[in-house]
């Protein structure tokens, strides 16, 4: 991280509207150095939410469509480069910054411009085509009900998208809510491994929530000016959740049948260890034994295990786990 690019007067007064939800009142960049900022900092952990995502959808077989990137409500354009890193700019037939904040988009444009110097970037009011990829990052918080629904409804246009969020409980059930608007319309690529209606809904996972964790570069943990920005903002390094939406028109890359995913964090008991599994038959805890599966019991235990996995039951306690391939 360069320190010497950081007003950290702004991020403090950046990091208070967001936890004050009153990101969304007004536009809270007020100068280029505020995306500066920003960029060097939140955006960091945001483009590592994204890393996380579109490594699983490398990893399930997934491509996207070469059309218009769009990158709605794109801040300093962390999105729309996590993107371009993953899959390439010549994945794409254009690239499309909008937001509210005209700074924002000048600031995106000329990160985009210096990164990847023979993409089409073109001007846009946000709005998808039939053939665009269209990105989300973040934006929840900032808007209202009725903002939120008409920004589905916008997304029906588009060829794909990418949805990812803070993994917080009321995040992840806006985007629940979501996908079930648009289900009927798409075809569910992730976080699920199944095209059902969302488990988490049923009334005895009340108390659920649909969310994952990534994982910052080790050298975060070795950065004095990382230090110096987990104090000044209360941010925990370690602790990267997330949730993502990932629908496309075209039907998914098939996955095995016993095709399953794990929400959240283990918990991990004396002699064996409960699984907040979902499948298509629905979302509920699933007990792996240590005594039966030792080397897994120790991967879920020290955080390492693989979230997507193949999976046999008798009842809630497994027989078989392996990691999806």
């Amino acid at each position: 991280m360069n320190a010497d690019a950081i007003d950290w007067k702004a991020l403090e007064r950046m990091r208070a509207a967001f936890l004050q939800n009153t990101a969304g009142a007004a536009d809270y960049w007020q100068s280029e150095s505020d995306l500066v900022s920003y960029d060097t900092t939140f955006a960091q952990r945001i483009g590592w939410k994204w890393d996380y995502v579109l490594g699983e959808l490398k990893r399930r077989g997934w491509s996207s469509p070469k059309g218009e990137l769009v990158d709605w409500g794109c801040g300093s354009g962390i999105a729309s480069r996590a993107f371009l890193d993953h899959f390439g700019e010549k994945s794409v037939s254009a690239l499309q910054l909008w937001d509210r904040s005209s700074l924002a988009m000048s600031y995106a444009t000329a990160r985009a411009r210096a990164k990847y110097p023979r993409l089409n970037i073109v001007g846009g009011n946000g709005s998808p085509t039939t053939d665009s990829i269209l990105l989300i990052s973040h934006v929840l918080t900032e808007l209202t009900p009725e903002q939120t629904q008409a920004l589905a409804d916008e997304a029906l246009k588009a060829q794909c998208v990418l949805w990812v969020e803070p993994g917080t409980y009321e995040s992840s059930l806006t985007l629940i809510a979501v996908r079930e608007r648009l289900r009927g319309q798409f075809s569910i690529v992730a976080p699920c491994t199944h095209q059902e209606r969302c488990g988490i809904l049923a009334r005895e996972n009340e108390r659920h929530w649909c969310h994952h964790f990534a994982s910052p570069p080790s050298e975060v943990f070795t950065d004095s000016n990382w230090a110096r920005f987990a104090t000044a903002t209360g941010i925990d390094l370690r602790d990267l959740p997330l949730s993502f939406l990932v629908l496309d028109k075209p039907p998914p890359p098939v996955l095995p049948a016993n095709a399953g995913r794990v929400i959240g964090h283990a918990r991990i008991y004396k002699g064996h260890a409960l699984l907040l599994g979902c499948d298509a038959s629905g979302v509920r805890e699933r007990k792996l034994t240590k005594r039966y599966f030792p080397e897994e019991f120790k991967a879920w235990r020290k955080g390492k295990a693989d979230v997507l996995c193949e999976w046999k039951c008798a009842g809630d306690e497994l027989q078989e786990i392996k990691p999806l391939r």
